[in-house]
C-alpha cells in the first residue's frame, strides 16, 4: 500500500487518490492502521464489502425490498462501479509493474548476500574461540610473574617517597638561599605529615628537625618582610598566605596586615587634612570676598553690602578634594578589603583551620578598622562640605557629592553589612539639607538688602508738584521726568517684586542640580522624596515665603516701637506686595516648584490657602498700620494747632489757619500715593452740594440760640440732654477699624483719625467767642476739601458738626460767626 501511496502519479485528483486507496484497503481486508482487519468487524451477510457477504441472500432481499425499477438502477450501478474497479486496478498494476519487477530482483539479491553473510559471521566465531583459548593459555603462564612485578612497583613508588623525605632537608635550604619560599612551604606541607606520623623512628625524627629549623628561619624571613612593609601588594598577600600555611595564628596576621594597611591609609589621611588647612588659610589670610557691583535698577543690593550669593575664593574646589580623597583614600581602602577578605576570609578553610572559625574573626576585625578609618575621612568631607560658604555656583558641590557617594557604592559591594555608605549616604544627605539653609539665608539677606535699598530711594530727595510733599512718597507723579528722577512707587514695587522672584528662580534652578538625572543619589528614595518634599519645598520657598510675610510684619511692631521710623510709604508698598503674592505669586512660586522638583505629597506640606491667608493677613497688618501711621502724623500737627494757642485771647478771624492747609496737602498727598498702588474703592453718592453741607449743619441744623442761651447757668443739662439725643441717633463711628484693599477705604481711615484727635483736643480747651469763630472757619475749609476722599461724606460732616458742637460746649461766649462770613473766608483762603 505505501508503494502504491508513492507512485500515485502527482498531477491526480487527491479524492480520486484516496477513493482508490480505500478500495485497494477494502480489497486486501486491511483497517486503516495497515494490518488486517478482525474477523468481528462485519457480520452481516448482506454487506458487499464485508468478509461474510453472501450473494444468495444479497440477491433475495433486493428482490424483497425493491421494485424493479430499483432493480435496473441498482444492476447499473454495480456495473459501473465494478468497471471503474476493473480500470483503476489495471491502471494501478501498470503503473506499478516496474516496481515490482524491482522489488522482485532485490529480494533475489538479498538472499545470495544473506547466504555470504551468514558464512563470514561462522568464520568470526571460529577465530573468536581461538583467541579466547589463546589468551587464556598466556595469562596462566605470565601471572607469577605479574604479581612480583606488582611488587617491584610498590617498592619503586616506596623508594622515591623516602627518597623525597632524605632530600627534603637540602632542597628546603636551596629554596631558602633562592627565595622560592612557596615551594618550600609547598614541599613541606607534602611531608608533613609522614614525618610527624612516624616521628618515633630516629632517622625520621632527624629529618623533622631538621625542617622545623628550616621553616622556622623561613617564617623568621616572612615575618621580617612583612614587617618592612616595602613590598608590593602582591608579595604582601604572598606572604601572608604562607604564614597561614606555616600556622602562624590567624589573629596576629589580621592585626599585622591591618596595621600595615592603616600606616599606608593614615598618609592618605594626612594629606586631605593637610590640604584642609592650605584651604583654610587661603580662607581666612589670603581670600578676598568680592563685592556685589550696584545695578541702575533701584532695588539691587547694595554696593556696601557683600552679594550672599558669590562665594569666597578658595585654594582648592571641593570636587578636586573629593577627587584626591577617592581615588587615593576610598581606592587604598577597597584594595585593603578585597585583598583581606581574600586572604582571611574567602579562602577555603581546611583541618585545623575550619575549627578555628577565622573568617568570622576577620570580619570582625575588617568592619572595625573600615568603621573608624571611614569616620576620620568623613569627618574631613564634613569640614571641607561645611567650607562651601557662597552659594553663587552649586555645580562644583553637586559633581563632588555624586562622586562621593558612587565611590562609596563599592564598599557596599566588597563589604556588606558595613555602615559606611549609610553614613556617607546621611553626609550628602546632611550637605543637601545644609545648602538649602545656605540658600535661605542669603535669600532673606537678598530680601532685607532689597528693603534697605527701597527705604533709600524713598529717602531720596524728589521734586513737590501740585501740592503733595515729599514725606508721602508719592509725589513723584507729575514730577521730575529728568533721566535721574527717582522712582515712583509702582516702579520700586515692580522691581522689587521681579528681584525677589528672580532671585527665587535662580536658587531653584542651582538646587535642581541635586535631582539631575545623572546623579547617583538623586533618585534615591531617601534622597529625593525628602529632599524635593520637605527640603526644597518646605525648608526653602515655604520658610522664604513666610518670612515676608514675617518680616513685614515686624515692620509695623518695630515702627510702632521706634515712634514710626519706618517710611509710611515702605508700609504701603510691602502691604501692595503681601496682596500680590496672596493673590497670585504664591500660587505661581509653588506651582513652580512642584512640576520642577515633581514633589510628591506623602508627607504632610503647607497648602497654599495657608500661606496666602498668612501673606492676606500681614497685607491688612501693614494697610492698617499705614493707616494708623499716617492718620497719626496729621493728628500730631492739629494737636500741636490746638494745644499752643490761646483760644480766650484769640482774635477775630479773618483767615484759614495754616495748619489747615497742610493737613488738606498732606490729605492730597497721601490720596495720590495710595493711588499709585491700589485701586479707587466704592464711594457712596454724593449729594449736590457737599462741599457747602457744613453750614447747613452749622447754621441750620444748629441754631444760634443753641449756642447762645442754651450755656446760660440756668440750663446746662438742656444743653447736655440735646448733645446726647444727638448721638443716640446718629450712627456709630469706628475709628480704628480695619480697612479694606482700595485707596478710599484707606484714606477714610486716615480721616477718621485725624478729625478723632482733632475733637479729642478741642474738648480739653476753653474757647472764646473769636476761638469757636475760628473752629467755625477751620472745620468748614476742612469740609469743603475732605469729603472728597472719603467712602461716605456724611463720616466727615458728622465729625466736624462734633468738633464745632464741643467748641461750642467749651465757649464762654458762643456767638457763632455768620454763614456769608465764613464762606468769604474759606473761599479767600
Amino acid at each position: 500500500m505505501e508503494i502504491n501511496s508513492a507512485t500515485t502519479p502527482p498531477d491526480s485528483d487527491p479524492a480520486q487518490r484516496r477513493r482508490v486507496h480505500n478500495m485497494l484497503k477494502l480489497y486486501y481486508g486491511l483497517n486503516e492502521e495497515g494490518k488486517a482487519a478482525e474477523q468481528a468487524e462485519s457480520l452481516d451477510p448482506c454487506d458487499i464489502n464485508g468478509p461474510h457477504f453472501d450473494p444468495e441472500i444479497y440477491l433475495n432481499k433486493l428482490r424483497n425490498e425493491c421494485s424493479l425499477a430499483e432493480l435496473m438502477d441498482h444492476e447499473s450501478c454495480m456495473v459501473k462501479q465494478i468497471r471503474s474497479l476493473d480500470s483503476d486496478m489495471q491502471t494501478l498494476v501498470y503503473e506499478n509493474y516496474n516496481k515490482f519487477i524491482s522489488a522482485t530482483d532485490t529480494i533475489r539479491k538479498m538472499k545470495n548476500d544473506f547466504k555470504k553473510m551468514e558464512d563470514e559471521m561462522d568464520c568470526l566465531s571460529a577465530n573468536m574461540s581461538a583467541i579466547t583459548e589463546f589468551s587464556a593459555r598466556i595469562s596462566g603462564t605470565l601471572q607469577d610473574q605479574h604479581a612480583q612485578i606488582t611488587k617491584l612497583s610498590g617498592v619503586h613508588t616506596l623508594l622515591r617517597k623516602l627518597q623525597f623525605l632524605f632530600e627534603l632537608p637540602a632542597r628546603l635550604n636551596k629554596c631558602l638561599e633562592l627565595q622560592a619560599y612557596a615551594q618550600a612551604v609547598s614541599a613541606h606541607r607534602r611531608a608533613r605529615c609522614v614525618l610527624q606520623q612516624y616521628s618515633h623512628m630516629p632517622s625520621f625524627r632527624g629529618i623533622q628537625d631538621d625542617c622545623h629549623v628550616i621553616m622556622e628561619q623561613l617564617a623568621q624571613q616572612l615575618r621580617q618582610k612583612f614587617r618592612d612593609g616595602g613590598s608590593s601588594a602582591k608579595d604582601l598577600s604572598e606572604c601572608v598566605e604562607l604564614l597561614l600555611q606555616l600556622d602562624e595564628p590567624a589573629e596576629e596576621l589580621c592585626d599585622k596586615f591591618l596595621s600595615h594597611a592603616q600606616s599606608r591609609l593614615e598618609a592618605d589621611l594626612q594629606g586631605l587634612e593637610a590640604e584642609l588647612k592650605d584651604s583654610a588659610i587661603t580662607h581666612t589670610g589670603g581670600g578676598s570676598a568680592q563685592k556685589a557691583s550696584p545695578g541702575s535698577n533701584p532695588v539691587s543690593p547694595s554696593s556696601s553690602v557683600l552679594n550672599p550669593f558669590l562665594s569666597p575664593t578658595a585654594g582648592t574646589d571641593i570636587l578636586e578634594f573629593i577627587d584626591r580623597g577617592c581615588n587615593e583614600f576610598v581606592s587604598s581602602l577597597c584594595l585593603v578589603i578585597a585583598s583581606y577578605q581574600e586572604l582571611f576570609i574567602n579562602r577555603p578553610q581546611e583541618g585545623e583551620l575550619a575549627s578555628k572559625n577565622i573568617p568570622e574573626m576577620a570580619n570582625g576585625k575588617l568592619h572595625v578598622f573600615v568603621d573608624t578609618l571611614a569616620a576620620r575621612y568623613f569627618s574631613l568631607v564634613e569640614r571641607r562640605i561645611q567650607e562651601e560658604k557662597g552659594v553663587g555656583d552649586n555645580s562644583l558641590l553637586v559633581r563632588a557629592l555624586d562622586r562621593f557617594h558612587r565611590r562609596l557604592q563599592a564598599i557596599s559591594k566588597l563589604l556588606p553589612g558595613s555602615a559606611v555608605p549609610s553614613q556617607g549616604t546621611e553626609i550628602v544627605v546632611r550637605a543637601a539639607r545644609e545648602r538649602i539653609k545656605q540658600y535661605l539665608s542669603a535669600l532673606q539677606t537678598f530680601y532685607h538688602d532689597s528693603l534697605t535699598d527701597v527705604r533709600q530711594a524713598l529717602a531720596a530727595p524728589r521734586l513737590s508738584v501740585g501740592g503733595a510733599s515729599a514725606s508721602g512718597g508719592g509725589a513723584l507723579v507729575g514730577g521730575a521726568t529728568g533721566k535721574d528722577s527717582p522712582p515712583s512707587l509702582p516702579e520700586l514695587l515692580t522691581s522689587l517684586s521681579n528681584f525677589i522672584l528672580n532671585q527665587l528662580k535662580s536658587v531653584l534652578a542651582s538646587v535642581h542640580l541635586f535631582t539631575a538625572k545623572d546623579i547617583t543619589f538623586s533618585n534615591k528614595p531617601y534622597f529625593k522624596g525628602e529632599f524635593c518634599s520637605q527640603g526644597v519645598r518646605e525648608g526653602l520657598v515655604v520658610s522664604f515665603i513666610k518670612f515676608i510675610c514675617q518680616s513685614s510684619r515686624q515692620y509695623c511692631e518695630s515702627a510702632g516701637d521706634r515712634g514710626g521710623s519706618t517710611p509710611p510709604a515702605l508700609l504701603l508698598l510691602l502691604s501692595r506686595l503681601c496682596l500680590d503674592y496672596e493673590t497670585s505669586t504664591i500660587s505661581y512660586i509653588l506651582t513652580l516648584t512642584d512640576e520642577q522638583f515633581l514633589v510628591q505629597h506623602h508627607t504632610p506640606v503647607t497648602p497654599v490657602t495657608a500661606l496666602c491667608a498668612e501673606a492676606r493677613e500681614a497685607a491688612q497688618k501693614l494697610l492698617n498700620h499705614y493707616v494708623k501711621v499716617q492718620g497719626l502724623i496729621i493728628s500730631q500737627m492739629l494737636r500741636k494747632s490746638v494745644e499752643t494757642r490761646d483760644w480766650v485771647n484769640t482774635i477775630e478771624p479773618r483767615n484759614v489757619r495754616a495748619v489747615m492747609k497742610r493737613v488738606v496737602e498732606d490729605t492730597t498727598s497721601i490720596d495720590v500715593q495710595v493711588g499709585l498702588l491700589y485701586e479707587e474703592g466704592v464711594r457712596k453718592a454724593h449729594s449736590s452740594d457737599s462741599s457747602k453741607r457744613t453750614f447747613s449743619v452749622y447754621s441750620s441744623s444748629r441754631p444760634q440760640i443753641r449756642y447762645a442761651p442754651s450755656y446760660t447757668p440756668s440750663a446746662p443739662m438742656d444743653t447736655n440732654l440735646l448733645s446726647n439725643i444727638h448721638k443716640l441717633f446718629s450712627e456709630r463711628i469706628d475709628i480704628f477699624s480695619p480697612v479694606e484693599f482700595n485707596k478710599v477705604s484707606v484714606l477714610t481711615g486716615i480721616i477718621k483719625i485725624s478729625l478723632k484727635t482733632f475733637l479729642e483736643c478741642v474738648r480739653l480747651r476753653t474757647f472764646g467767642r473769636y476761638g469757636l469763630q475760628q473752629i467755625q472757619v477751620d472745620c468748614h475749609y476742612l469740609q469743603m476739601y475732605l469729603w472728597r476722599f472719603v467712602s461716605d461724606e456724611n463720616l466727615v460732616h458728622f465729625l466736624l458738626d462734633e468738633i464745632v458742637g464741643s467748641a461750642a460746649h467749651r465757649c464762654l461766649d458762643p456767638s457763632p460767626m455768620e454763614q456769608s462770613v465764613i464762606e468769604v473766608i474759606c473761599e479767600r483762603g
